[in-house]
């Protein structure tokens, strides 16, 4: 009994997205208590975590904006999208200007670098939160959406924005083009084992965007698009069934528990901040997105409503109001933007601070829908 149990358990940490808090908590307190034994083991993994690893977390991310945008897929019209997107875009933009004034508020110009940190949306961590209070209602798969376009607006603002070095950009060129050219083929003669398409594309394409000066993580991003996946829509961020074979699912089956792992070691790397490391930065993360993300989605929605727009049936604007708090959980995605944002220091540490007490977004979600009557807190006398 004692397998299954664990299986059971290990299973139900996955769905709860617990591993990664986990890892944060535990580097948390390593930091605090033992600063330079953390500093080494964080020192020692940085490059192979947040450069290798993460690739497979952000092509897990990826791997849903291609099914959800496949036909039969919930972002497939674009009459579907617009709102979520413009939603999420909104998202982005309102923390993003609210970032800037609070930085240069605190005469700070020298974190402004940091203005993406707050645009970051966690979708597991939003997910649950809005599924706790809202369990069966529209206004959970519109979080998703929102969550899936913040994720695929949020991959181009890293590749485009923070670049990791001076590129090399006629190397990059003829590796991506390489990495193009495989894929292309691999694809042409229906091969269905996702390994050619990772280890032939993914690793031209890694090579490609590291001497490009681009952030390498994001290297199976170009890559999943090619892998033929099975014409349904299971639902966003729903596991593909097992008899599913198609190559993405059989990608999804087999790095779904291997990316947690990656997960617990991105928070023991990069979540070792000391408390008294906060500083500016954290303020200014913190407001911005806590602040800057539900008004920038409230604003984005309005606008798009007075364009001709239209609320999905049952969402109210009292609903959208906890689901712009729920979207400001920025922590996963949040913590990987600041330490592309900046290297090793204060600056980092402050932001990297408030990018974990975004975690802060559940209780302004949870304390908006009692106060407005929202989900769960609904009275139904």
């Amino acid at each position: 009994m004692a397998l299954p149990r664990s299986r059971r358990a290990l299973r139900r940490a996955v769905e709860l997205s617990l591993v990664l808090p986990a890892g944060a908590a535990v580097a948390f307190v390593w930091a605090n208590t033992a600063h330079d034994s953390y500093e080494r083991f964080a020192g020692a993994l940085h490059f192979a975590v947040n450069e290798v690893g993460m690739a497979l977390f952000f092509a897990l991310a990826t791997k849903e904006v291609v099914e959800a945008a496949a036909p039969g897929g919930a972002l497939h019209t674009w009459r579907r999208a617009a709102l979520p997107v413009v939603a999420a875009a909104g998202g982005m933009i309102g923390p993003a200007f609210l970032y800037i004034a609070v930085v240069l508020m605190q005469g700070r110009p020298e974190l402004a670098r940091g203005w993406a940190i707050p645009c970051a949306t966690d979708i597991a961590f939003s997910y649950l939160v809005a599924k706790a209070i809202f369990r069966d209602h529209p206004a959970i798969p519109f979080l998703l959406l929102l969550a899936i376009a913040d994720d695929a607006l949020g991959l181009l603002v890293l590749a485009v924005f923070y670049p990791t070095g001076e590129g090399r950009f006629g190397v990059a060129l003829g590796l991506m083009t390489a990495a193009l050219a495989a894929l292309l083929v691999i694809r042409t003669r229906r091969v269905t084992s996702f390994w050619p398409y990772v280890l032939a594309g993914g690793s031209l394409s890694w090579l490609a965007l590291f001497f490009g000066g681009l952030h390498p993580a994001l290297a199976l991003v170009p890559v999943v698009p090619f892998m033929p996946h099975a014409a349904r829509d299971p639902g966003l961020f729903v596991d593909a069934p097992p008899e599913a074979h198609d190559t993405l699912s059989a990608f999804e089956h087999f790095w779904k528990f291997p990316v947690q792992i990656v997960l617990l070691l991105f928070g023991l790397v990069n979540a070792g901040v000391q408390l008294d490391q906060a500083g500016p930065g954290t303020v200014a993360v913190l407001v911005a997105i806590l602040a800057g993300k539900p008004l920038g989605i409230l604003a984005a929605v309005a606008l798009a409503l007075l364009a001709g727009l239209h609320l999905a049936k049952g969402l109210v604007w009292r609903d959208l109001v906890v689901v712009g708090f729920a979207a400001s959980i920025g922590f996963t995605v949040a913590l990987f933007f600041a330490t592309a944002a900046f290297p090793p220091g204060p600056l980092l540490a402050q932001a990297k601070m408030g990018a974990l007490l975004s975690i802060g977004g559940s209780i302004g979600a949870f304390v908006a829908a009692a106060v407005l009557g929202v989900g769960r807190y609904r009275q139904t006398g």
